[in-house]
């Protein structure tokens, strides 16, 4: 519930200290931010648990407030307030906040589709461990999750150092496209080495596309509003999120009874045909014409 606050005002913040022109290599060092937790954290985590009890976990992630705090007061003093003249009230912020979003119709239909896919990757994202711990150990899945977030790592460094200068509607859907592909290309394989190939290039697309899709959003919503925007940019987003969690697991199950291959198998149907819909789905609603103007 608290992280939900955090985003929309993390998402503002950044329109505030940074100029337009910055805004594609910022989304790529967030990108490049969040990947390590995908990087560091499993070889960590296994480190200490392997001298240590779950307790020392527990004292690291406590810890992490003063880490937070202090960085957030850094930044909080180094940006120039702005005075609103004109108060509202709370409905009148949220009706402001809801027109910035659905009375512009390109970033309303991206952030449907937004919701479709954040729905498809989510099954995939859900189901792999379980794929892969059909026929592997937890050590093996700890060490793939590593290096399946490289690529991740490497699409955020080249995105923070270099940016996207144009084309960010076909950057979008190239990316969105391929990741459905390595999506299929993992969930062929019962094999470990494949899995992490095709792990590796899919998490490479997400920077790329999150940070297409940031900007796209970003440059056509006033400044003003940009933090109740993006609260409610992440509500419908993540509405694919809260359907993937509540289907994806029975829909798993059900396929491996099914077939009679076990959950393992199930979950590589899922995700097999999570990459279909996300490749078919940016090929065809990222073509709208509401959705390429956004660019201009």
């Amino acid at each position: 519930m608290f992280s939900s606050l955090l985003e929309p005002s993390y998402r503002a913040t950044i329109t505030d200290i940074l100029s337009k022109e910055e805004f594609s290599k910022a989304s790529g060092l967030v990108s490049l931010a969040g990947s390590a937790r995908y990087l560091f954290s499993p070889i960590i985590a296994g480190f200490l648990l392997g001298v240590s009890e779950i307790s020392l976990l527990l004292v690291f992630d406590i810890c992490t407030f003063f880490v937070t705090i202090t960085a957030t007061a850094i930044v909080r003093k180094g940006i120039t307030a702005k005075i609103s003249e004109e108060k509202q009230s709370f409905g009148e912020s949220m009706k402001a906040g809801w027109d910035a979003v659905h009375g512009h119709k390109g970033v309303f239909l991206l952030i449907l589709v937004s919701s479709a896919i954040t729905m498809f990757m989510g099954i995939m994202q859900i189901l792999v461990e379980p794929m892969v711990l059909s026929f592997a150990d937890a050590k093996t899945l700890g060490t793939a999750e590593t290096i399946c977030a490289c690529g991740m790592l490497l699409s955020g460094l080249f995105l923070g150092i270099v940016g996207i200068k144009r084309g960010y509607v076909k950057v979008l859907q190239v990316s969105f496209f391929m990741a459905g592909v390595f999506m299929i290309g993992m969930s062929l394989f019962e094999n470990i080495i494949p899995i992490c190939i095709f792990g590796a290039l899919f998490f490479a697309m997400l920077p790329l596309a999150n940070n297409a899709m940031d900007y796209l959003a970003r440059t056509n919503i006033p400044d003003e509003l940009q933090g109740r925007a993006w609260g409610f940019i992440g509500f419908l987003s993540q509405i694919g999120y809260v359907i993937a969690y509540a289907v994806s697991g029975i829909a798993a199950d059900g396929l491996g009874v099914l077939t009679g291959r076990g959950v393992g198998r199930g979950a590589a149907l899922m995700i097999l045909g999570s990459g279909v819909f996300l490749a078919v789905t940016a090929l065809t609603l990222l073509k709208l014409s509401a959705i390429r103007e956004l660019e201009r």
